[in-house]
């Protein structure tokens, strides 16, 4: 039995260096599920992972990773026709400028029928995106499936929407993911989700709206602006914790895995809210998606003080 399962497509990182020489690229790991699942080990929850990797260096490097951050690996299948996922982070006037080389990757080849069952099974809670449904229809199938597993289990389900537009039609998008609403414990979107799933809605009404599509509870990400937490009964702004922030990769993620972890240690929504905003605004204080992830002994001290805005 692990704590959370994570379902998603992990991707290797090349980020291009902040120097003089704009052609030389750092090595990280990215890839959101990927990034919650070792959140949340790192915050102390006991984690496995569900995906597929391609047979090659970039998938033994997550193998290596993952083993490192004490993830459970023995839902990870290798496959041999299909390579791991890519992506390419330069930094241009506007911001961060992405470009994907995910076409066809291993991870997109997940379905039903390869779920690992005892993984599935043998967990408190599951984790998703809509990232793990936009790479292919049969991955989306595997995610459904993946939800249909554990509630039959009698765990918990967790959902960011993470809507991708540039990844699928934007008409299907919004019904993958209004589908999903229904069948999560915890739908946790971001204000950027927000804006393209009910564009020009106030926080109050996103959160009313997915309440009606059939999550239970929703924890809206606003960034600096904190998160509006609702159970269906109770709602409440959470503030933000304030730090010096360079790099907001990985925040919404790291958020993901440290409400799960805190959820399934016995804190209410509000409480696991609160320290999931201190653990995101800590990964925000470094660079890439992974290295900045803090730790259980990182985030404590601050829970207890919040500095908030």
């Amino acid at each position: 039995m692990v704590d959370i399962v994570a379902i998603g497509e992990p991707m290797i990182e090349f980020n291009q260096a902040r120097s003089t020489d704009p052609h030389t690229y750092l090595q990280g790991f990215g890839g959101d599920t990927s990034n919650m699942a070792i959140a949340a080990a790192r915050l102390g929850a006991r984690v496995a992972y569900v995906t597929r990797l391609g047979a090659d260096s970039f998938g033994r490097m997550f193998i290596d990773l993952w083993s490192q951050e004490g993830i459970d690996t023995s839902g990870v299948m290798l496959d041999a026709e299909a390579p791991t996922g890519v992506y390419f982070v330069a930094h241009g006037a506007h911001g961060h400028e992405f470009s994907y080389l995910r076409a066809g990757s291993a991870a997109s080849r997940m379905r039903p029928e390869t779920l690992p069952l005892v993984v599935m099974r043998a967990t408190r809670l599951l984790h998703a995106s809509g990232i793990s449904q936009a790479i292919s229809a049969s991955a989306c199938d595997a995610v459904f499936a993946a939800f249909d597993l554990a509630r039959s289990a009698g765990a918990l389900v967790t959902y960011d929407p993470n809507v991708r537009v540039k990844l699928w039609p934007l008409a299907r998008a919004k019904a993958i993911v209004t589908a999903s609403m229904a069948y999560c414990t915890w739908c946790l979107p971001s204000q950027d989700d927000a804006h393209v799933l009910f564009e020009g809605a106030s926080p109050d009404a996103v959160v009313d709206a997915i309440h009606r599509a059939g999550a239970p509870g929703v924890v809206l990400k606003l960034g600096a602006e904190g998160c509006l937490v609702s159970d269906g009964t109770r709602r409440e702004r959470v503030a933000a914790h304030v730090v010096r922030s360079v790099d907001a990769t990985g925040a919404g993620d790291c958020f993901d895995g440290a409400f799960a972890t805190r959820l399934l240690a016995g804190d209410d929504p509000f409480s696991a809210a609160r320290y999931a905003n201190v653990a995101a605004a800590l990964a925000t204080t470094g660079y890439g998606a992974v290295a900045p992830l803090p730790r259980a002994s990182d985030v404590a001290p601050l829970v207890a003080t919040h500095v908030t805005t």
